[in-house]
């Protein structure tokens, strides 16, 4: 048995892989924030101004609600197909002119309805031959409140 005291040995702290570890996050945060910027998207909702608002005689105004249904001129429709919104289209455009084809369809969506309620609109107008096609909006004002 070796009963003789053991010297202390120093602790020696070896700094070469917490630099070498450091410096991998260090690259990897560098190239993640570079790339952040380009998944980034831009967009600009639009906003109308009351005093551009004109009066149009031969506007088909489609108002479609939040659980999708639909209103052609403020008549309710029953169904949520192509066809019969293309009939009800069809009808006002007759009603408002003589088939000059100088209609414009003004679709008033609810914020949160369906993206397919309104691509059903523009569907329907297409189909009837109603190209000139426009969104209702709201002043920025009334969208705060």
């Amino acid at each position: 048995m070796n009963f003789r005291p053991r010297t202390p040995e120093e602790p020696e702290i070896n700094l070469i892989p917490f630099i070498d570890v450091l410096l991998v996050i260090l690259i990897f945060l560098m190239l993640t924030t570079t790339y952040s910027k380009f998944t980034e998207l831009q967009l600009t909702l639009p906003v109308a101004d009351a005093e551009q608002l004109r009066d149009r005689p031969r506007e088909i105004i489609v108002a479609v609600a939040a659980d999708g249904r639909y209103a052609v001129n403020k008549n309710t429709l029953e169904g949520r197909g192509v066809d019969g919104l293309a009939q009800a289209l069809s009808g006002a455009a007759a009603a408002s002119n003589a088939g000059t084809g100088t209609n414009v369809v003004i679709i008033s969506a609810d914020a949160s309805a369906p993206h397919q309620a309104v691509v059903t609109v523009m569907e329907a107008a297409r189909r009837v031959g109603l190209t000139q096609i426009t969104f209702a909006t709201q002043t920025s004002g009334a969208a705060q409140r």
